[in-house]
């Protein structure tokens, strides 16, 4: 897991990280205006509202440390997740153990990228400015409540889910929450782990075990935006980036370029047991290249290998060195399965495989982050998902073909409804 960025930050977008730790549920509380500074989202009654309102906007993804002295917390949560780094009957010893090894040298990358992970920043940003817009575009759902679930880093999702209560939403009072993964595609070691972890407190929070066995009355009503990879204006919003990266190339050499999307990789266990996850961040790669009129030569590539055990390649630091090698040195690596920049995008390309090139014709389009196209798109999805009606999609019903596990498909039970429980297989 390993990144110099050449594009800044903006600065107000920065200010103010700091580590939740052990602090009380009620400071996840601070979101971002537009600006990108601090502010308090006030409680909402379930009377305050349009017509099918107020709705909760969970969005989902990793996390990262926001300081260097939470980056072990987050790698041993990491390494534990068998959803995401199979290790085994004793996964919850080695996950913890692998974390105190390798946690010094974590720190010091996310030290070289300004001293914590911004995904926090930019994911509470997008959020908030995402139910700006919903707030106009849906006012029948409205208000739109910004919240944010990492799976490894603080705001956890029992902290939301805390959240949620003290904000009107559930512990009997009822209420709308939608869980938005931020992995445009899906897999069972990203979306599928975020949203067991969702489940998991859910139940122990104001489920069958917080009662004493009967489903709860006024819980909340849970959906599922649980993938998104060829949509238009997320295609739209990579494609511009592109474009932008290409036009610091001389005109003559701009259809010569190399395109390499690059997306996290997955250890093979995962992907021949059945994983989605190849396929739709394939399907995204075309999109953006139909979208490009394919003008440009283009290949995928996988990023963030960690340990041992055989994972999806070619791998991008590998392919970069192999092109430059070859006389290929005009090259754009894209970010082509993250919404926003952190340590993959940070460190490990612009620090270690840009650098490592050690070539001008290298470089990186920008990543997702604030982009106005992207999150009018994540609106443009969630009016949808809201205006539908559907909890979850129906690829979510169809479990993988190699799956054994018992709590997945519970997981997908619950999120699917009693109505479409029975076609989860």
């Amino acid at each position: 897991m390993t990144f110099r960025s050449p594009f800044a930050i903006p600065r107000q977008l920065l200010v103010g990280t700091t580590s939740l730790g052990g602090r009380s549920a009620i400071n996840s509380r601070l979101r971002c205006n537009q600006r990108g500074l601090a502010t308090v989202v006030p409680p909402v009654t379930q009377d305050a509202t349009g017509s099918k309102g107020p709705t909760a906007m969970v969005f989902m993804n990793m996390g990262g440390p926001s300081t260097t002295n939470e980056v072990e917390d987050f790698l041993s949560r990491l390494f534990s997740d068998g959803d995401l780094i199979p290790l085994g009957r004793l996964q919850s010893y080695i996950g913890p153990l692998l974390a105190r090894r390798r946690t010094s040298k974590i720190q010091k990358q996310y030290a070289d990228i300004g001293g914590g992970s911004p995904i926090r920043k930019w994911s509470e940003y997008q959020c908030a400015e995402m139910c700006k817009l919903l707030d106009k575009i849906s006012p029948e759902t409205a208000p739109h409540k910004p919240y944010v679930a990492f799976r490894y880093a603080a705001p956890l999702t029992e902290t939301m889910y805390e959240q949620l209560f003290a904000d009107g939403f559930g512990n009997g009072k009822g209420g709308r929450a939608v869980a938005f993964t931020q992995y445009p595609q899906y897999s069972c070691s990203t979306t599928g782990s975020s949203l067991n972890e969702l489940w998991k407190w859910r139940n122990r929070l104001e489920g069958k075990r917080a009662n004493g066995g009967s489903e709860p009355a006024g819980a909340i009503q849970w959906s599922v935006i649980d993938r998104w990879p060829s949509h238009s204006g997320l295609v739209e919003a990579f494609a511009q980036n592109i474009e932008a990266q290409l036009k610091t190339y001389p005109e003559e050499k701009r259809d010569q370029v190399v395109l390499l999307f690059s997306a996290h990789s997955l250890p093979m266990s995962v992907v021949n047991r059945g994983d989605p996850y190849p396929a739709e961040v394939a399907a995204t790669v075309h999109a953006v290249m139909q979208r490009l009129k394919f003008k440009n030569p283009y290949r995928l590539c996988w990023q963030s290998q960690v340990g041992p055990s055989a994972w999806l390649g070619a791998q991008t630091s590998d392919t970069v060195q192999e092109y430059v090698k070859r006389g290929q040195t005009d090259l754009i690596l894209v970010p082509i399965a993250f919404t926003s920049d952190h340590i993959e995008t940070l460190y490990e390309l612009d620090q270690e495989v840009i650098h490592e090139a050690n070539n001008p014709g290298v470089k990186r389009a920008e990543s997702l982050n604030g982009n106005p196209v992207f999150i009018q798109a994540l609106a443009d999805i969630a009016r949808d998902h809201l205006q539908k009606g559907e909890l979850c999609s129906r690829q979510m019903t169809l479990r993988c073909q190699g799956c054994t596990s018992e709590r997945c498909l519970g997981q997908k039970k619950f999120f699917a409804g009693q109505e479409h429980a029975s076609m989860v297989v």
